[in-house]
C-alpha cells in the first residue's frame, strides 16, 4: 500500500491565507481522493480575521524570498485565470514606486491642483499643463495625478505590471476557503488546545468548539501549523513573534490610477490635528513612510509602521485597533493628495504580522521532525504574495513527501527548532 492510498486525516491549524490556500491546494492534489482523506481545518475566529483579511494584498515578482516568490507569483496568475480573479478578489496587474513627498499641513489649499482649502474641489482646465509639467519634473509618472502636484519631489520606479500585481486579501482568503469546501474540506470553528505527538507522531488534535466551548479530540496523521503569530502558542518552540499593523481604507473623491506607493513624506511643522497627533512631534518636522496602494473599485488601502506596545491578543477577535494611530495614517495621505484627503474613511483597522525570529528570517515551510507535522508559519508582510506558492509546497510535502515545485531548503523549519 503506498502512501497515497492509505486513509488520511489531515488538520490545518488557521483559517488565513496559509491555512486556505493549503486546504485548496490540497484538495487540487493529483492524489486527493475525499473518500479516503478528510481535510479539517481548524480556525478559532474567523476566516481570514487577522492579517489575511487587512492586509496591502500587494504581489510582486521582487518580493522575498526568492525561492518561493516565483512559484507563487505564477499561481497568483494561474487562480485569477481560472477562478474569474479579477471580479472575485480584485486581481490586477498595477505599477509599484518609492514617492519622496512634501507634506500639507491639515486643510491647506492645493493651488497646483485647483482645490479650495474648504475641499471642494474646482476643475480649473488651464491648470492641467501646469500639473503635468510639475509632475513630469519630479520624474512622476502622467497618470499618477492624484498625487498633489506641490507635494511631489521625486519618484523611483520599483514595479511595473510585469511583475507587479494586487488582490484584495479578504475576498482572497475567503475564495480559497470556499473553493477547498467545495471540494471536500471542512471548516470548523475552534481554537486548538494542544497536538498529541505520542511517540514521535502526531495522533490528534483538541481543540475547544467556538459555539459551546466544549472540547473536541479529532484524530490525525498530517497536522499542517498555518496560526501566523499565533503559531507559538501552539507549537512553542516555533521562534515566531507578532508586530502589530494598523491601516485604513479610504473612498477617494475621485477614482485614482493602479499605482502601490512606498512614501517618504516630510512633515511641516506643527502638523496635524491636536487630537490625534501626539504633542512632541508638533513642534518639529517629522518623516513619515505609509504605503498606498490603490484598488479597484475605487478603494485606497494605507498602513503605517508597526508597533509592539500591545501583547498578541487570544485570537484575531481580540485585537484592539488604536483610532489615533488610524488618524495620523489618514492624515499623512491626506497631506499628499487631495483625493484622499477629501474621500471617505471606510475602516480603520489592525492586525498583527508574524515574523521569524532566526539569522535565516522567513517563513518557516516544511517538516518539524516530528513524523506527520508540518509548519508553514512566519510569512511577514508578504503572506498573501506567497500564499498560493505556500499552499502548493505543502500540498506536496503532504501527498508526496517532499516540496517538488521549488528548492526550500533555506526555509526548513528543522534549521531553528
Amino acid at each position: 500500500m503506498t502512501v497515497n492510498s492509505e486513509q488520511r486525516n489531515i488538520v490545518i491549524i488557521g483559517g488565513g491565507i496559509i491555512g486556505c490556500t493549503s486546504a485548496y491546494f490540497l484538495t487540487r492534489h493529483p492524489s486527493y481522493d475525499p473518500s479516503k482523506h478528510k481535510i479539517t481545518l481548524l480556525e478559532a475566529s474567523k476566516i481570514a480575521g487577522g492579517a489575511s483579511g487587512k492586509a496591502g494584498g500587494l504581489l510582486a515578482l521582487w518580493a522575498y524570498p526568492s525561492s518561493l516568490v516565483p512559484l507563487s507569483y505564477r499561481l497568483h496568475a494561474e487562480l485569477a485565470a481560472s477562478h474569474s480573479g479579477a471580479e472575485r478578489w480584485g486581481y490586477r496587474k498595477m505599477h509599484s514606486g518609492s514617492l519622496t513627498a512634501k507634506g500639507r499641513t491639515i486643510g491647506q489649499q492645493s493651488a497646483a491642483n485647483g482645490n479650495h482649502a474648504s475641499g471642494d474641489s474646482v476643475s480649473l482646465q488651464k491648470l492641467k499643463d501646469k500639473v503635468s509639467r510639475t509632475l513630469a519634473a519630479a520624474g512622476i509618472p502622467k497618470d499618477l495625478g492624484w498625487v498633489a502636484a506641490d507635494s511631489a519631489r521625486s519618484y523611483y520606479e520599483m514595479g511595473t505590471p510585469d511583475n507587479t500585481a494586487q488582490v484584495h486579501p479578504y475576498q482572497f482568503t475567503t475564495a480559497m476557503a470556499q473553493l477547498a469546501e467545495d471540494a471536500g474540506a471542512e471548516f470548523i470553528l475552534g481554537s486548538v488546545t494542544s497536538i498529541d505527538r505520542t511517540g514521535g507522531a502526531v495522533k490528534s488534535v483538541t481543540y475547544n468548539d467556538k459555539a459551546t466551548s466544549e472540547p473536541h479530540t479529532i484524530a490525525a496523521t498530517d497536522v499542517i501549523i498555518c496560526a501566523g503569530p499565533w503559531t507559538r502558542s501552539i507549537y512553542p518552540p516555533a521562534p515566531i513573534s507578532a508586530l502589530r499593523a494598523h491601516s485604513v481604507t479610504i473612498r477617494p473623491s475621485k477614482p485614482i490610477s493602479a499605482y502601490a506607493l512606498f512614501t517618504e513624506i516630510s512633515l511641516p511643522p506643527n502638523f496635524g490635528r491636536t487630537d490625534t497627533f501626539q504633542k512632541s512631534n508638533r513642534a518639529h518636522s517629522k518623516q513619515v513612510t505609509p504605503e498606498i496602494y490603490a484598488r479597484p473599485n475605487n478603494e485606497a488601502y494605507a498602513c503605517g509602521e508597526g508597533d509592539t506596545m500591545v501583547p498578541l491578543p487570544k485570537t484575531t477577535q481580540d485585537v484592539v485597533t488604536d483610532d489615533s494611530r488610524c488618524q495620523d495614517i489618514i492624515d499623512y495621505v491626506s497631506s499628499i493628495s487631495d483625493e484622499l484627503r477629501d474621500g471617505e474613511v471606510t475602516a480603520r483597522q489592525a492586525c498583527y504580522l508574524p515574523n521569524v525570529q532566526a539569522a535565516s528570517g522567513g517563513p518557516l515551510i516544511g517538516e518539524t521532525g516530528v513524523k506527520g507535522l508540518l509548519m508553514a508559519a512566519g510569512h511577514s508582510c508578504w503572506g498573501i504574495q506567497n500564499g498560493p506558492g505556500t499552499g502548493k509546497l505543502i500540498s506536496e510535502f503532504v501527498f508526496d513527501g517532499k516540496a517538488k515545485s521549488a528548492s526550500i531548503g533555506s526555509l526548513d523549519p528543522r534549521k531553528v527548532l
